[in-house]
């Protein structure tokens, strides 16, 4: 990139430092191939160890190699939030991308602030609602349905008999990386709602780590939480989850795992995971924008009902640790949700 470009593409930025940035964080496509829709995958935070972020590229790349002459280039915006719209921004400046796509709440918002300066440029925003703006295309999933089925588990193995780490108390706890709206608004109170729903009594201990990756201080929370009584825990909270499960070898208990299949983090341990089809919803939206047919200015909420939320019920894990009477019970309640007998509606936030 010459020098007269950088400064005709300064838009509040200094674009050189971007650049040494996005060369330093991406893997730039062949140069050497005819292009004919080219693709930036922002990631805020980093791909490895991060299930939801590793969907999404590998849906994004697998429409891409679905059709001929379109690249596909990653770039890892790091764990800091006041960085991402610099690093859309950038993207954006270049000119160079037919299509930007991220995951993450926040980013819906961000990305509407950047394509003030460049309207052009086209954005397909996944887990985030972005209210139609034109030059967005956004996904949401229904967390709400997601955190209930959680709880509605969470309450029948804190109820059940013939488990070995259950306790007297009628207590589940959640631990979450950082308070943020969805947390608070949406899965704390759908959470409680589920296990309320097999038996009001039960109590939900909620914990925040502080941050998404210190093991340390997340083993020492559900430690706590479950001397406290809390028989299982559901953990959201990236690298920290790692000291939840263990936490709960060391000290008895179990562990609900959110947005991925967790058992066997530890089998027997990790006892349920509710799940998103974000690498399903990433190649189809990715496919449609390639081919011209994705509709910009539209918000979708997707959930159980359209196959894109759900709980985990077909690893052989799962089958061999939980018992049948609880299965069955999470099998009527998948049930009502795909049939719309049982509607819980996402909340705009």
């Amino acid at each position: 990139m010459d020098t007269h470009r950088l400064v005709r593409t300064v838009y509040g930025i200094t674009i050189l430092a971007a650049a040494v940035l996005l060369a330093a964080t991406a893997c730039a496509p062949d140069e050497e191939r005819t292009v004919s829709f080219s693709i930036a995958v922002f990631v805020p935070g980093v791909v490895e160890g991060s299930p939801t972020y590793e969907m999404l590229v590998e849906g994004v790349k697998r429409a891409a190699e679905e059709r001929d002459e379109v690249a596909v280039r990653v770039i890892e915006g790091g764990f800091n939030q006041a960085e991402w719209g610099e690093g859309l921004t950038s993207l954006s400046a270049t000119g160079e991308y037919d299509l930007i796509v991220s995951s993450n709440p926040s980013l819906p918002e961000i990305a509407a602030e950047v394509a003030e300066s460049f309207p052009a440029q086209r954005f397909l925003i996944l887990d985030g609602y972005g209210d139609n703006h034109e030059s967005m295309a956004t996904v949401q999933f229904n967390q709400r349905e997601q955190a209930f089925l959680n709880g509605y588990f969470a309450g029948l193995v804190t109820t059940h008999d013939g488990l070995k780490h259950t306790r007297d108390e009628l207590r589940i706890g959640l631990l979450a990386g950082q308070e943020y709206p969805i947390m608070n608004e949406v899965i704390v109170p759908a959470f409680t709602l589920g296990a309320q729903t097999i038996d009001p009594d039960i109590e939900v201990d909620f914990r925040v780590l502080g941050n998404w990756y210190d093991a340390g201080t997340a083993n020492e929370l559900a430690g706590s939480m479950i001397g406290r009584g809390a028989d299982v825990i559901l953990t959201i909270a990236g690298g920290g989850n790692q000291g939840v499960i263990a936490a709960a070898k060391e000290r008895g208990g179990y562990v609900l795992w959110f947005d991925s299949s967790g058992y066997d983090q530890e089998p027997g341990v990790v006892l349920g995971s509710s799940i998103i089809r974000l690498d399903t919803i990433a190649y189809e939206r990715t496919l449609q924008a390639i081919d011209g047919d994705l509709s910009f200015g539209v918000s979708e909420v997707v959930g159980v009902r359209e196959g894109y939320v759900d709980f985990d019920t077909e690893d052989s894990l799962y089958q061999r640790h939980v018992p049948t009477d609880i299965r069955a019970e999470i099998g009527k309640i998948l049930e009502r949700l795909r049939s719309g007998d049982l509607e819980l509606e996402m909340p705009r936030l």
